[in-house]
């Protein structure tokens, strides 16, 4: 089976592409680079031993995927490309709009078109908003406080609507929480080319001293020590949760939603103190102003993704810290 991996060398997909590879599939890749680097296409091949079709472009391009396919038969498609920083999301709603919904567009309309009728996409928990009660249950109201989430929930809602247009497709919505960790390896991990977006990048380069102190955005939240609690899944495990999905979608047709978490909830706090015991170093952090759009706490019921996919979170936020630092020590 051929897996079509977008975003194939971004943070996520970089890693779904090692597991893919691991589990016996072949996937061809396309990545334009804009916050991932080259030499991830090599560190794949690297870790796996295994060689797969990259294509350098951009999804919303709808000649280099109508190029893919023709040369590719491509099986399903796991959607990972677009923007994913909630804070600039806000600063730049139009940027996020256009190229989310565009490169997924574009996408459905090729798949439509070589007639390709499974997809996992790469949703997110932003697509429940201010949850009512946690944890979080896929039948949950689905509302955003931010346009990256916004453009996540469109995008699910396009989906749903192709599968009552076409009940032969086949699609997995795969809303996960807060991806931290790297690879065992230390050869992938979360590297991003501008001003990282989520929370562990900040600490590991306030430990390697690349940063002088870490901003934690607010205390006042109604939280046990008053900073946002997120559910934080290892990236590995995230990836692993991708080949469950792309085993259910080859195997049936419908669409269905599956949150990808552990089912616990750390604060921000508990993740500093836990990177600095487990590593054995110092991070510097001040309280400032809440970012808007933060909710206070969110972390997943995943008990849907267990009974279907048969998957589940294995590491735990310890091995999460672990990894990152040692990928960022290997980077050095």
């Amino acid at each position: 089976m051929k897996i079509l991996v977008t975003g194939g060398t971004g943070y996520i997909g970089s890693h779904a592409c090692v597991e893919l590879l691991n589990a016996g599939y072949e996937i061809v890749a396309i990545d334009n680079f804009s916050n991932s680097k080259p030499e991830v296409v090599q560190k794949i091949k690297e870790i796996t031993k295994k060689e797969f079709i990259f294509y350098e472009g951009d999804v919303c391009d709808k000649d280099i995927l109508n190029k893919i396919f023709k040369e590719n038969k491509i099986d399903a498609v796991i959607h990972f490309a677009g923007f994913k920083a909630v804070g600039e999301s806000v600063q730049k709603p139009l940027k996020y709009y256009r190229n989310n919904l565009d490169s997924t567009l574009s996408l459905l309309e090729v798949m439509t078109e070589f007639n390709c009728k499974k997809i996992v996409f790469s949703s997110s928990a932003t697509v429940y908003g201010q949850p009512k009660s946690l944890p979080i249950k896929e039948d949950f109201a689905l509302s955003t406080t931010n346009p990256y989430g916004s453009t996540k929930l469109m995008i699910e809602d396009i989906l749903r609507d192709l599968y009552i247009s076409d009940n032969t497709w086949s699609i997995a919505l795969l809303r996960y929480f807060n991806p931290i960790g790297a690879h065992e390896s230390g050869l992938i991990g979360e590297n991003p080319n501008d001003i990282p977006n989520n929370l562990m990048p900040y600490i590991v380069k306030v430990a390697i001293g690349q940063l002088e102190v870490l901003s934690v955005f607010g205390n006042d939240y109604d939280t046990p020590d008053g900073t946002g609690v997120r559910d934080y899944i290892h990236v590995v495990d995230l990836a692993k949760g991708h080949v469950k999905a792309i085993e259910k979608v080859l195997k049936d047709s419908g669409v269905d939603a599956y949150n990808l978490g552990t089912g616990k909830g750390y604060s921000v706090l508990e993740l500093v103190n836990t990177f600095m015991e487990v590593n054995d170093v110092k991070v510097k952090y001040q309280i400032v102003d809440r970012r808007p759009g933060d909710i206070a706490a969110c972390y997943a019921d995943a008990m849907k993704a267990k009974l279907v996919l048969n998957w589940q979170a294995e590491k735990d936020i310890k091995q999460m810290c672990k990894d990152a630092y040692n990928f960022v020590k290997k980077q050095k």
